[in-house]
């Protein structure tokens, strides 16, 4: 549960003898953001890179405080209970970090010992979740700096999924993936949620993944979300009484523009 959530970057402090000096405004990444999330939901967001997305994904895996509002995962709270949300979450992102000499397999059984699981159990979850995420034993036993970006994408997918969390947090997923990886991961974020009774939530500019894996969406831009919902309410929203024929026109109606497909990780 977000409530009023913001969060600014930048500006300066206010003394005396800067009055001379010009000092930058802050800008307002995340602008009174409310969004209810329910148990066993995948609801995606999308938005441009820039829009404030990525920002609020951090504020909810505690990464970043915000500087105003409130968020809850499950009851807890993102800021006074910070240890008791991390249990509870994990969280993949576009450019995820690795022990690149390593392989998959010695980088996952790293994780999975850090959360205190026995080696010959991590071994056989972590064969069965990279198995399904079509990575074979052969390549999950090859040094990670030797994998290209997009599998690199699907390890670390499989590396959130080890720790089975309640509320898992996409963070543009995809990117670098080819459509058949796509699909596998997408075919899994399913899975787990079906299987696991977890609850995702996703950060994309890809419209088509959005539209067919979530069963809510919402768009963002300039730190607001300016319409969510079911996909069918989104569409109604962009409409004016003739619904938007897809999320694509819909965002382009509500924003103004055009969703910017960049290979680049968001600063904001």
């Amino acid at each position: 549960m977000l409530k009023n959530i913001t969060k600014r970057f930048g500006g300066g402090l206010s003394l005396p003898f800067l009055k001379k000096r010009s000092v930058p405004e802050a800008t307002l990444a995340v602008d009174g953001v409310d969004l209810t999330i329910e148990r066993g939901q995948i609801y995606g967001i999308v938005g441009s890179n820039g829009c404030g997305k990525s920002t609020l994904v951090r504020i909810v895996a505690t990464l970043l405080l915000p500087d105003g509002g409130e968020a809850k995962v499950f009851g807890r709270d993102v800021v006074h209970e910070a240890h008791l949300v991390k249990r509870l979450i994990s969280r993949v992102s576009v450019e995820p970090s690795f022990f690149k000499k390593l392989s998959p397999m010695e980088n996952l059984i790293f994780t999975a010992q850090t959360y205190g699981m026995r080696r010959s159990a991590a071994t056989a979850k972590i064969l069965d979740i990279l198995d399904r995420l079509s990575i074979d034993g052969k390549r999950a036993r090859r040094p990670l700096e030797q994998m290209s970006r997009g599998m690199q994408q699907k390890v670390a997918i499989a590396r959130a999924f080890m720790t089975s969390p309640i509320l898992l947090l996409l963070d543009e997923p995809t990117t670098g993936l080819d459509p058949g990886s796509k699909i596998d991961v997408q075919r899994f974020v399913n899975e787990v949620r079906d299987t696991h009774d977890a609850t995702v939530l996703l950060m994309s500019h890809d419209m088509d993944e959005t539209a067919s894996l979530c069963d809510s969406v919402a768009i963002m831009s300039e730190g607001k979300l300016v319409a969510k919902g079911s996909l069918a309410s989104v569409l109604d929203q962009a409409g004016n009484g003739r619904p938007a024929p897809d999320l694509e026109t819909a965002f382009l109606r509500l924003t103004g523009h055009q969703i910017a497909d960049e290979e680049r990780v968001e600063q904001r």
